[in-house]
């Protein structure tokens, strides 16, 4: 064996040796994910689930549905996602492209003027000449090939890039996924605060009617010498601040359409609906399922698990990189000094094949730092996908508290609207017959419109968590 075969074997075993030690050094194991859930929602085993319903089936206002469906068409960031979907399909098949063979073809035309007293010069100088001819000068140089060029994926390293980028990318269809239900939650909340501002209007219009009408006793009172111009003032003022508070319930509608119609992706434009029967709207009842349902039917636990696959085949990746890499090329045209020449064979027929395997031997601190970072992430994916299983429990745990702890608050409200527009007929008749104050009309009826604004409330807390129920089981993206 020659000099350069031995010293060319014991680099190779060298870089072999050096790089598996390498490896071993580094192998740390991945951080094991929890996927432990409860067995159930306050020990129910039912395992009927209201997110697997369409979001078409789940509504009924046709209105809403209708604005869902543009927006789902034509939303802003919706369509910055799925550009983000495309970003990350290319990436894919970038990846892909890594560990299948390149091939190209290759033309080139030259001219070769060399000096006579260089090495080249002194050659063609005593070069014999044939047929009368020696090289031309200066000496064309024209060729045209294929060449082709093909790592092999010893270790899975590229393979495992390409299964890294794929998973992202179905990561990426998930978070389209968990925005479409977010989308259609919060065009839905809106929609419902849009009507529950309408029907605080409506209450206010018609207290104010009732408002004046005592106005207009308390004046005739005052001519008869019964009250004084203070009671005269009192329900003026009362009246007054009704009024104003109808501007500012005015703009709240204004506002709260412009967000319905951002959302759907449209310039401002009346956003219609019916809301007279806002009050008798009755949310639906949800059926929760079971907690372990949630890791197949929320798209953001299943896009952090997707991740968190991603995150383990870049450790491989970065791991892979200490070891040899062997990469194959070859080539095979023809070359001549003149074009007349080029196609001759076998004179000018030309080819090549070579083999390099490369291992890195010395100055390994970039390598190690991306293995160390890809440690650290998979690590932080692992904490984030149990984070999100977390969230998305406690959410559905306090949904379903809410959904009886609202019922039950809007029962007794309505009870107190009913006992108060009672009372406003009372004090109203009282007063006329001077057995009550005039102060105790105007509380009465103050308390009156807080506590019907305060019904409207409940009832929009209602429907807007009915949706946020849906929206917590996984419900809404299909």
């Amino acid at each position: 064996m020659s000099t350069k075969n031995k010293i060319s074997s014991w680099l190779l075993i060298a870089s072999l040796a050096v790089a598996v030690s390498a490896c071993k050094s580094l192998k740390i194991a991945n951080k094991t994910e929890n996927r432990f859930t409860p067995a159930s929602y306050q020990g129910s085993q039912d395992s009927t689930n209201t997110s697997k319903v369409h979001w078409k089936d789940f509504f009924r206002d046709q209105n809403l549905i209708a604005l869902i469906d543009t927006a789902l068409k034509n939303n802003q960031e919706l369509n910055i996602i799925m550009q983000e979907i495309n970003v990350a399909k290319a990436e894919v098949r970038a990846k892909k492209g890594e560990y299948l063979p390149s091939a190209g073809l290759a033309v080139g035309a030259g001219l070769d003027k060399v000096g006579r007293y260089t090495r080249d010069g002194a050659v063609e100088e005593n070069l014999p000449i044939k047929d009368g001819k020696a090289f031309p000068e200066p000496l064309g140089n024209f060729m045209v090939g294929f060449n082709a060029s093909w790592e092999i994926d010893i270790w899975r390293k590229l393979r495992n890039g390409r299964d890294a980028a794929a998973s992202r990318y179905l990561g990426t269809v998930e978070g389209k996924n968990f925005m479409v239900t977010n989308l259609v939650a919060e065009i839905s909340e809106s929609y419902y605060e849009l009507m529950a501002y309408d029907n605080k209007l409506m209450i206010l219009t018609q207290n104010l009617e009732i408002q004046k009408n005592a106005l207009e006793i308390v004046k005739m009172q005052k001519i008869a010498g019964e009250v004084t111009e203070l009671a005269v003032k009192k329900f003026e003022a009362e009246v007054y601040k009704n009024q104003s508070h109808l501007f500012y319930l005015r703009q709240q509608i204004v506002e709260a359409e412009n967000r319905v119609n951002f959302l759907v992706g449209r310039f401002p434009q009346p956003v219609i609906r019916n809301s007279t029967a806002f009050q008798q709207m009755v949310p639906d009842t949800i059926y929760s399922g079971i907690p372990s349902q949630l890791l197949e039917n929320r798209p953001d636990i299943r896009q952090a698990e997707l991740n968190l696959v991603a995150s383990k085949l870049d450790v491989k990746v970065a791991r892979a990189n200490f070891y040899p890499s062997l990469r194959i090329t070859a080539g095979v045209g023809y070359q001549a000094f003149n074009v007349k020449y080029l196609i001759n064979s076998p004179q000018s027929l030309l080819y090549n094949i070579a083999g390099d395997l490369v291992a890195p031997l010395i100055n390994r601190n970039a390598l190690k730092a991306k293995y160390f970072s890809a440690k650290a992430k998979q690590i932080q994916t692992v904490y984030s996908y149990e984070k999100t299983i977390l969230n998305a429990y406690i959410e559905v745990v306090n949904r379903m508290s809410k959904i009886d702890n609202l019922k039950n608050s809007y029962d007794l409200k309505q009870q107190q609207v009913d006992a108060l527009t009672q009372s406003i007929t009372i004090s109203t008749n009282l007063f006329k017959s001077a057995k009550a104050d005039y102060m105790e009309v105007l509380m009465t009826q103050r308390d009156a419109i807080e506590a019907k604004f305060d019904l409207v409330e409940i009832k929009q807390e209602q429907l807007s968590n009915m949706v946020s129920m849906y929206q917590s089981l996984g419900g809404g993206w299909r």
